[in-house]
């Protein structure tokens, strides 16, 4: 075989032959105030930021490894915790995932495919 003909074989296979499933999630403020800290943990690990302001969306994907629920916790404008339990996730989840916070409570909406793993 010819060194091009390889390299483009090869090439090929890993554009095609590789996909590496993750949850690709948007996390909307709704509240109408300021989200001073955001934090949402998921199976092995978790991710985050320092302030969401009202109206914005924090956009985040992550691998699943392991299994288990997600949670949501944030710190609001008067300093108040909460908490907030989310979906099972089975390992090789793979989907979008909306979480919307907002002044009755938090709501996600998994794709079936984040829900159902492998």
């Amino acid at each position: 075989m010819r060194p091009l003909s390889a390299l483009v074989l090869i090439t090929s296979f890993i554009t095609v032959g590789c996909h590496s499933p993750y949850v690709a999630t948007t996390v909307s403020n709704r509240t109408g105030h300021p989200i001073e800290l955001l934090e949402v943990d998921y199976p092995s690990a978790s991710f985050g930021t320092q302030n969401l302001a009202p109206g914005s969306d924090f956009h985040y994907r992550f691998k699943v490894l392991g299994s288990g629920s997600m949670k949501l916790l944030y710190t609001d404008s008067a300093h108040q915790d909460h908490k907030a339990n989310g979906p099972f996730l089975k390992e090789g989840a793979e989907g979008l995932l909306s979480i919307a916070i907002t002044p009755t409570g938090v709501f996600w909406q998994p794709d079936t495919t984040v829900t159902s793993g492998k």
